[in-house]
C-alpha cells in the first residue's frame, strides 16, 4: 500500500514513543486498522509533516509534550493520556505495537480524560520547580544527617535551616580553632551556608521569554522530625 493511499485512510493515529524508535498505529474512519509502522525519530517529523491533519493520541510519558507541540504545528489534533488510562486498553501481551494500538483505541473514547499540552514556557516553569525541589529535599537530607551526628556528641541546634547554618558554621569554626578539624569538613558547613536554593527563591521564571501560566505550587520540605533529649 502507498504512502498517499494509507495517509488518506488514515483518522486517528495512535503513537508509542521511545527514544529513537516509535511505532504507529492507525485505524480508518470505521475503526479499522489501515497502518502499522515504525519509524526512526528523523522518519516520524517527516512522516507527520506529510500526513494530512488527523487525532493523534500518545501516552503522556517523557518527550510527549515536546512531540506534541511538533505535531500541533503540522494542524493535527493531539491528546496526551495519563499511561493508567491506556492499560485497559491492551489487548494482550505488551509490546510496542500493542501499546500504539490501545493508544489509538483509549483516545477516541468519548469519557477519556486527557492530559494539557504544556508551551515551552511552562516546561520551563515546571523544570525550575523540579530542581528546586529536589535541591531543597537534598539540602534537609544534609542537614538532618549534619544534626544526627552531632547529636551523638551532646551537640543539639534548632529546627529551622536558617539557625542550622549559624549553628553549623559555628561549631565548624570552634573545632577548627580547638581540634584541627579538616578543611573539608569547614567546607562543607559553607556550602550549606551558601546553598543555591535560596537564590531561586518559590517562584517560577519563564526562561523562553514566552508569557507563562500561572506556576504549579511547590510544596514545601521540613526539616524533619525533631530530636528529643
Amino acid at each position: 500500500m502507498s504512502n498517499h493511499i494509507e495517509n488518506g485512510q488514515v483518522r486517528v493515529l495512535g503513537i508509542d514513543l521511545g527514544k529513537s524508535v516509535f511505532q504507529l498505529h492507525g485505524v480508518d474512519a470505521r475503526g479499522k486498522s489501515v497502518l502499522k509502522k515504525r519509524l526512526k525519530r528523523d522518519e516520524l517529523l517527516e512522516y507527520m509533516a506529510q500526513l494530512p491533519p488527523r487525532l493523534v493520541g500518545m501516552e503522556a510519558s517523557s518527550g510527549a509534550h515536546h512531540w506534541a507541540r511538533k505535531f500541533q504545528g503540522y494542524g493535527h489534533d493531539v491528546r496526551l493520556m495519563a499511561p493508567q488510562y491506556v492499560k485497559p486498553y491492551v489487548k494482550r501481551h505488551k509490546n510496542d505495537s500493542v501499546d500504539a494500538e490501545a493508544i489509538c483505541e483509549a483516545v477516541q473514547r468519548p469519557n477519556m480524560r486527557f492530559v494539557g499540552i504544556k508551551s515551552v514556557a511552562q516546561q520551563e516553569i515546571l523544570s525550575l520547580h523540579r530542581i528546586r525541589s529536589l535541591a531543597v529535599k537534598n539540602r534537609t537530607a544534609l542537614v538532618n544527617q549534619i544534626r544526627g551526628l552531632l547529636a551523638e556528641y551532646g551537640i543539639v541546634f534548632p529546627k529551622s535551616i536558617k539557625q542550622a547554618r549559624r549553628a553549623i558554621v559555628l561549631i565548624l569554626s570552634e573545632l577548627h580553632r580547638g581540634q584541627g578539624v579538616a578543611d573539608g569538613d569547614q567546607q562543607a558547613g559553607k556550602r550549606l551556608s551558601s546553598h543555591p536554593v535560596d537564590s531561586w527563591g518559590a517562584g517560577g521564571v519563564a526562561c523562553s521569554g514566552e508569557k507563562a501560566g500561572p506556576p504549579q505550587p511547590v510544596g514545601s520540605v521540613g526539616v524533619g522530625t525533631s530530636r528529643r533529649e
